[in-house]
């Protein structure tokens, strides 16, 4: 496959509604029942794909969390592609934009801000698209008035979405929250490929 195609595969299998049922009933003291939404953006930002992603616990599908952007961006080298994560100025104008798309309309650069750090080199393997941190790097972000670091993480097929996010202390580097006893075991709802811009 062409490098100049490889962003949008990426993209394409990524947009989608998913959700971690059976693995969240099987392991629920570790796991918790979560929609997942990766929303494609219905505008390019500087020619590159983007998508909106949100996350909401199931018991509480009205106050989705996690509101981000992703653009996918070819890297020049063979086979390698990036991922760069930008946090939104104004989350709240966009909250629930993964089951509503209407409010990702007007949705621009000026209303996003590069997160130093949050950026996964991507390499498909086996079928399998993977994203790691830069070697290195860390990706923090203020929240709440605390600086919080991520560790962020993924392995994407057709159908499925293997989220590694965990975040840990800056001090210590402990994870806190998220991938801690292994991924998030996502599995597509629905597929939002359609709605890619330029599709």
């Amino acid at each position: 496959m062409p490098d100049s195609h490889r962003s949008t595969e990426l993209a394409r299998w990524m947009a989608g509604e998913y959700d971690n049922q059976p693995q969240a009933i099987g392991q629920p003291v570790w796991f918790v029942h979560l929609r997942l939404w990766y929303r494609p953006l219905p505008q390019r930002l500087e020619g590159r794909v983007a998508l909106f992603a949100e996350q909401a616990n199931v018991l509480q599908l009205d106050r989705p969390y996690r509101q981000r952007v992703v653009i996918l961006q070819e890297t020049g080298q063979p086979q390698q592609l990036q991922a760069q994560y930008l946090a939104l100025k104004h989350p709240e104008q966009v909250r629930g934009a993964g089951a509503n798309p209407d409010l990702l309309t007007h949705l621009s650069l000026a209303d996003l801000d590069y997160l130093p750090g949050c950026r996964l080199n991507v390499v498909q393997q086996d079928g399998v698209f993977v994203g790691e941190l830069e070697p290195g790097s860390k990706c923090c972000f203020d929240y709440e008035g605390q600086v919080r670091q991520v560790v962020l993480g993924f392995a994407v097929s057709e159908h499925r979405f293997l989220s590694y996010d965990r975040g840990v202390d800056p001090e210590t580097g402990s994870a806190l929250w998220g991938a801690i006893m292994g991924p998030y075991e996502f599995h597509k709802r629905r597929d939002f490929a359609a709605e890619l811009a330029g599709e």
